[in-house]
């Protein structure tokens, strides 16, 4: 009698893992559950099925001027061919 007992509460505990606890999908999740993709909301539904966006919402981006700067902003993605010289190859 006890081994079945304890048999049981070992199922039971063998069940339930920590590591699958903590995921929660709209699979697993109860019907009205929307997981998203973990993104802010730039507005709101109508009831008329429409969106209606807000401004005070939307990501501002703050550029600073870079008029002057000596540096490029992006990087070539063709290399440029650097000439080796003596030094380089008599240390190798």
């Amino acid at each position: 009698m006890t081994l079945g007992l304890l048999l049981g509460i070992g199922r039971t505990f063998r069940r339930k893992r920590a590591s699958s606890l903590d995921i929660l999908s709209p699979k697993r999740a109860p019907r009205d559950f929307y997981k998203g993709k973990n993104c802010k909301p730039t507005g709101f539904h109508t009831r008329k099925g429409g969106y209606v966006v807000q401004p005070d919402k939307l990501p501002n981006y703050v550029i600073p001027d870079l008029t002057g700067f000596k540096l490029k902003p992006y990087v070539s993605q063709c290399p440029v061919q650097v000439q080796k010289t003596e030094s380089a190859e008599a240390s190798k």
